[in-house]
């Protein structure tokens, strides 16, 4: 077998359910936990755009968890990124999104669970939530195999099973399926992760206690599955189809760039620290590669920007919930205002806009942008097919992006700024910020979908 062949034949499996809220978290952060607890390099996956779940897949195996959105980043690169991630690893654990084909609205199975699991010839673990039901569970396991015939579901793990003549029962009602059953989890007291209006509270806000829910996550899998046989089960994909390489952030040649690369790289700063949690681990790869020495800094600690930030990258989180402390850190507001005033490329998504406004729920934030901020009742979410509609240091008018928005805020515009987007699906209208070196907007994109936008920020880092 060559490398190119075992790079493909990774072992791999995805964590599946008919509806959200069946406990494929739990299955598939807890499975990945105890797997990485008996000597394997598990590498983590989340369908979707969700940030926070990766988190715990990363706490769950000591590396980075990594999103597969076929909207996001197209079909096309669903294997290339997966096998990125995979590099080194023994097995990889998938975590799908919803329900198993669930997907974009109006858009068929595109970003589906069962899209993925397809496209990497993955066999799926159906998580089924069997609390109030015995016999039924054969008619919904049947109905999900049925279904697509292309999607391979290898197997059942039943989740909220009361005792054991309620097993019994369930079991009985699968075999008549043919589906083997690879686990069972008892009705009990959830693992500890609390949630709020977006979603799961992100590890970096609650380290030790989201390290006790993890450990008890594995002890539920280790506990109620068959590990041997849901190892061999991943081991049964063979290869990925399509004979594709892994994803790479490929180094920017010198003759691309405008002038020739100074002895030192431009420092970019990226915001980190509990307020801002949202960002795919690929910006900063495809940062460092187009040339850029990539420092984080937290905005909740740190009172300026790192020495010698030519550009200020400010991603997705929380900071309604961190308002107050970040109002109250106003050596930082005054340096990224002086910084992003001064014409440096910034970049701004969702919570970075609300961060760089005059003021949140009003409290003074950076005052960048002439616009306000507050919490708003209404939820705001969605895929989103998008156009630049002004040049930015992030990306050239008519450049096409899809991204994702989430969120409960509300930004009213003072004067001056040109948006940043031009939304053309699911409804068209133009949203976001562009003035001086600023790109800020609600919508999250990954940037992988479109590595010239990297590119062209530390470009602009160079020469600003």
């Amino acid at each position: 077998m060559t490398s190119a062949d075992s790079r493909s034949a990774v072992p791999r499996l995805v964590v599946a359910a008919p509806s959200s809220g069946s406990g494929k978290t739990t299955v598939a952060t807890g499975l990945m936990a105890a797997l990485a607890g008996r000597g394997f390099a598990v590498s983590p996956h989340k369908v979707g755009p969700d940030y926070i779940d990766p988190g715990y897949h990363a706490l769950a195996t000591g590396r980075v968890g990594r999103n597969l959105d076929a909207y996001l980043c197209g079909p096309e690169l669903v294997g290339p990124l997966f096998l990125h991630g995979a590099r080194g690893c023994d097995i990889a654990v998938v975590e799908g999104v919803m329900g198993l084909y669930d997907g974009a609205a109006g858009e068929g199975e595109l970003a589906s669970t069962a899209q993925v699991a397809k496209l990497l010839r993955a066999p799926v673990v159906l998580v089924v939530d069997a609390s109030s039901q015995s016999r039924s569970v054969a008619a919904l396991v049947h109905g999900f195999v049925s279904w697509d015939p292309e999607v391979r579901i290898g197997g059942v793990i039943l989740n909220k099973v009361a005792s054991d003549r309620h097993e019994v029962l369930l079991r009985e009602a699968v075999d008549s399926v043919g589906v083997p059953v690879l686990g069972v989890l008892r009705r009990a007291a959830p693992v500890d992760v609390p949630s709020r209006h977006l979603g799961l509270v992100p590890v970096a806000e609650r380290r030790g206690p989201a390290v006790d829910a993890v450990d008890a996550m594995a002890a539920q899998v280790a506990d109620g599955c068959d590990l041997k046989a849901l190892v061999g089960l991943a081991r049964a994909a063979g290869p990925l189809p399509g004979g594709f390489a892994p994803w790479t952030p490929e180094p920017v040649p010198a003759h691309h760039l405008s002038r020739p690369v100074e002895k030192s790289p431009p420092r970019v700063a990226v915001a980190g620290g509990a307020a801002f949690t949202f960002s795919y681990a690929e910006h900063t790869e495809l940062l460092a590669a187009a040339g850029a020495e990539v420092v984080t800094f937290d905005p909740l600690r740190d009172e300026e920007l790192p020495e010698g930030t030519a550009g200020l990258v400010v991603g997705g989180g929380f900071p309604e919930v961190y308002a107050a402390e970040l109002s109250a850190n106003e050596g930082l507001r005054k340096s990224v205002a002086e910084l992003a005033f001064s014409g440096a490329p910034v970049a701004a998504e969702c919570a970075g806009l609300l961060y760089l406004c005059r003021e949140l729920d009003g409290l003074p934030m950076c005052g960048v942008l002439d616009a306000s901020a507050r919490m708003s009742e209404r939820l705001t979410l969605g895929y989103r097919d998008a156009v630049a509609v002004s040049d930015s240091a992030l990306a050239g008018a008519g450049t096409r992006m899809r991204g994702h928005e989430f969120h409960r805020t509300v930004v009213e515009p003072g004067a001056g700024a040109a948006p940043a987007w031009g939304m053309r699906a699911p409804e068209r209208r133009v949203e976001g910020f562009v003035e001086r070196g600023v790109h800020a907007s609600y919508l999250h994109t990954h940037w992988a979908a479109e590595p010239g936008v990297a590119r062209r920020f530390v470009e602009r880092c160079r020469t600003s």
